[in-house]
């Protein structure tokens, strides 16, 4: 199957994808809270595996097909737009706040990684919860034009 094959299975992968970090992201804030390191460091690794599985997918799929207008009209335009550029904001702030955290940890800096986990939690959070609600609004309530 070639790339082009691929595309229109793209985005409700991606979606999949952020719905997967989602409940990883959750489940290891649960085990650390309860003391239980090495689930929540499986779980932290596991979201790692899935955010890099969804660059890619995300950035082959926005090099072959550019940009998608949002087809929505009315009121939901702004909200829409708002969310978007909320959304790529914190995709960009979350990188190097994830590799932070991440260094400190493998580091065996216990001092400092829950410092900046504390930032880099709940807005990885934001984001993979956001990307979902991108794709609902995008995809499914509004399909794009050719779609």
């Amino acid at each position: 199957m070639t790339l082009d094959e691929l595309i229109p299975y793209m985005p409700p992968f991606q979606a999949a994808l952020n719905a997967a970090a989602t409940v990883t992201l959750s489940a290891g804030y649960y085990f650390i809270r309860n003391r239980r390191r090495n689930s929540h460091r499986n779980c932290m690794l596991a979201t790692l595996v899935i955010s890099g599985i969804f660059m890619v997918s995300y950035l082959s799929y926005h090099a072959r097909v550019g940009y998608m207008p949002f087809s929505g009209e009315g009121l939901i335009r702004p909200v829409y737009f708002t969310l978007l550029a909320s959304h790529i904001i914190l995709a960009a702030v979350i990188v190097p706040l994830v590799v932070t955290t991440v260094w400190f940890a493998a580091r065996g800096n216990f001092d400092r990684h829950p410092r900046v986990a504390r930032w880099t939690l709940p807005l990885w959070l934001y984001v993979s919860v956001s990307g979902v609600a991108i794709y609902v609004l995008g995809f499914i309530v509004y399909t794009p034009a050719g779609y």
